[in-house]
């Protein structure tokens, strides 16, 4: 697992490479599509949230109309048997089975009367957060339509390249997809291999033993001196 997002990662980083030679002849449009993208998966895992919540509450109370069907089911049972005791103790016990039940179909009504009105406000917000998902969707639309609209080769080669990057990101761990983001402001290279020994981002030496540590893919390795992410030489290049 961790070789596959350290692959993906390379191959990330590498792309962007190649985004930051075109941007200077493409302007800051490459960055507008890059950051809808951003604020399109943002709310698009907002929606996904949202509508999990609201399908959790949906399947409590489908869960607890079953549950209440069963109580009154028992009740009715229970009830019967009242009319076959044989001594108060028997009866006694009954009557308390009956109570339970009773009192356990108002606490499940009294908590499905409070999912109703949790269910008003999350469609509430599920509806809001809908619309601004398609709002920026179609702003994201926009953006690549103009992008796509410039005739230049360069201009080619960087909406398959922004592409190629979409598809990259969404195949990372939210987690490390943010600290791969926070260290791509310091440099434009982010994951680099190992030459000679040595970070071939700043050139800083990896003690030989690191190195060997790394070839594990047990963890993610980070320069001491840059911040770049490291990976061995060798590593095998991300599968087609």
């Amino acid at each position: 697992m961790l070789l596959s997002q350290l692959q993906i990662l390379a191959k990330l980083s590498e792309v962007d490479v190649q985004l930051e030679e075109l941007r200077e002849e493409l302007g800051d449009l490459p960055y507008e599509v890059e950051d809808m993208e951003k604020i399109v998966r943002d709310r698009q895992r907002q929606v996904d949230d949202t509508q999990q919540q609201l399908d959790e509450l949906l399947k409590y109370r489908a869960d607890s109309r079953i549950r209440i069907q069963e109580l009154k089911d028992r009740e009715v049972r229970v009830t019967e048997q009242q009319f076959q005791v044989r001594n108060n103790r028997e009866f006694d016990a009954i009557t308390k089975e009956i109570e339970d039940s009773q009192q356990e179909q108002r606490t499940i009504d009294r908590d499905m009367a409070n999912t109703h009105l949790k269910e008003e406000n999350v469609r509430r917000i599920l509806d809001q957060q809908s619309k601004d998902l398609a709002e920026a969707k179609e702003r994201l639309a926009d953006k690549e339509k103009e992008l796509q609209d410039l005739s230049s080769d360069q201009n080619e080669e960087a909406t398959a390249l922004i592409r190629q990057r979409s598809d990259l990101a969404s195949r990372i761990d939210g987690d490390v997809l943010t600290n791969y983001e926070r260290i791509r402001e310091y440099h434009k290279d982010v994951v680099v291999p190992i030459r000679k020994g040595s970070c071939s981002g700043c050139f800083n030496t990896i003690p030989p033993q690191k190195v060997v540590e790394m070839r594990t893919y047990k963890r993610m390795d980070f320069c001491e001196h840059c911040g770049r992410l490291l990976y061995p030489e060798d590593m095998q290049a991300l599968p087609a």
